[in-house]
């Protein structure tokens, strides 16, 4: 991981010169410059995570531009050193947010202990954050099936060690708590767990994601950003859908995992980090190998440790379990009397085939919870079918008839919903889908599937 990246702001070039050596032989990347203007100008094109700033500068003065930068995104710990301190000067910089005050001539071992301190105090609070925002994530495999059990296995193996993982599953099935146990299960498990749906992130803005970028490097890039490689540098980045990813990120991503290193959209720094990485799809990257959508050297570079997640209907043994789990779950997070399965309920959950997986049935017990007045669960309070798709409430369709035209009244109204759940965006609909969108289309026309305007013409 890297040490840290440190400026120093000093108009006497012989005590930038000795801190800039003694620092280095510490490990740290180091930047100086002489002036406050200076100093402006390099923050608003580079990120450091501290500052040793002189307060007697020419022009603007080290206050000042203690002022200016406080309270800016990404603003660096800063320690501030002068050979005419006073208390006065020590006051105002601790309330402009310096972390210390170092008065000349400098001590190069206090100097060495508070940058330490700076620094551990700013890698805490990072991680204190990270920490909040993840508050509420599951880290808890339900179930004692034996594809659970050989699944728990295969996490305690992989855990422990530096391997990256490939995790293969269907929509819903938990790819994300197994790359969250993977995580916590490591020696990376004090650090951050990042993670970034490659699929919700548009093309244009995936790059800036994954790497960050320099202020005004393209429209709308209003302020520096850190990307999530260096938000999980010393810990774990969880790529999810990583089938989805561009021809051209993947080729970026495969030259961090061989190097370790990138440069940010718009910046030319050469950034170092330590990162895990644990990717996870839930596509056949065989067949988009061969169609050409996905690098191979990529696939081999991800797929060290390969684990499978099983769609819930391969552990049916697990229902009643992870459905009470869930019924109490959230009977405490919403402060409602806990609710219990009748005996039909059960098999009710059982015979259903699943098609949303864990999450599926997460939602629904949930909406039981939340909607449901009666303290027993029936099967007539679940709005499934045998065929193992919700039942719809006033959707207009007859469910009675011959087998293929009740086929096509399903696969009419199931496309329909998904184009109304993607604002009737074919290329979005047919990736969820995990269709050809030529075929999509095929399919729309076949079955007279139109987008109706707001006038209600076609």
């Amino acid at each position: 991981m890297a040490r840290g990246r440190i400026l120093i702001v000093d108009d006497e070039v012989g005590i930038r010169n000795t801190l800039r050596r003694i620092l280095e032989d510490e490990g740290y990347t180091i930047v100086d410059v002489e002036s406050g203007e200076e100093c402006l100008g390099i923050l608003a094109k580079r990120d450091f995570d501290l500052m040793l700033l002189d307060v007697w500068l020419p022009g603007i003065d080290g206050l000042e531009v203690l002022k200016r930068v406080a309270g800016t995104p990404g603003v660096p710990e800063v320690i501030v050193i002068s050979g005419h301190g006073t208390i006065e000067t020590a006051v105002r910089a601790t309330r402009l947010g310096a972390f210390d005050f170092i008065e000349k001539p400098l001590s190069l071992e206090r100097i060495l202990v508070t940058v330490e301190n700076a620094l551990k105090k700013r890698r805490l609070e990072e991680k204190n954050r990270l920490l909040r925002s993840q508050i509420g994530g599951e880290v808890t495999l339900v179930g004692e099936s034996a594809p659970i059990v050989d699944l728990r296995e295969q996490i305690a193996k992989a855990a422990p060690t530096e391997g990256r993982v490939l995790i293969f599953g269907e929509n819903g099935t938990g790819k994300e708590l197994v790359a969250r146990l993977v995580h916590a299960s490591s020696d990376r498990s004090e650090e951050a767990f990042i993670e970034i749906n490659c699929a919700a992130i548009p093309a244009e803005l995936i790059e800036s994601e994954l790497f960050g970028h320099r202020k005004g490097s393209f429209t709308g890039a209003i302020e520096n950003k850190m990307g999530k490689f260096l938000l999980a540098d010393g810990g774990t980045l969880f790529l999810d859908e990583v089938g989805d990813m561009s021809l051209t990120t993947q080729a970026k991503v495969l030259r961090v995992l061989q190097e370790q290193t990138f440069e940010r959209v718009g910046g030319g720094e050469t950034i170092k980090v330590d990162v895990r990485v644990i990717a996870a799809t839930n596509k056949d990257l065989g067949e988009a190998i061969s169609g050409g959508e996905f690098r191979e050297d990529l696939f081999y570079r991800l797929n060290v440790i390969p684990i499978t997640v099983p769609p819930l209907r391969e552990r049916r043994d697990d229902i009643p379990l992870l459905a009470k789990y869930y019924l109490d779950f959230f009977a405490e997070k919403y402060g409602r009397e806990r609710k219990t399965l009748s005996e039909e309920a059960l098999e009710a959950l059982a015979d259903y085939a699943w098609p949303g997986n864990v999450r599926e049935l997460k939602n629904l017990m949930e909406r039981m919870v939340i909607m449901l007045s009666s303290e027993v669960v029936t099967p007539s309070n679940f709005l499934l079918d045998r065929a193992g798709y919700r039942k719809g409430e006033g959707d207009g369709i007859d469910w009675s008839g011959p087998l293929k035209e009740a086929r096509e009244k399903f696969e009419k109204r199931f496309i329909e919903k998904a184009l109304e759940r993607n604002d009737w965006n074919v290329t979005r609909t047919s990736k969820e889908l995990s269709i050809e969108r030529r075929h999509l289309y095929r399919r729309m026309a076949g079955l007279g599937i139109k987008k109706e305007n707001r006038n209600g013409n076609d």
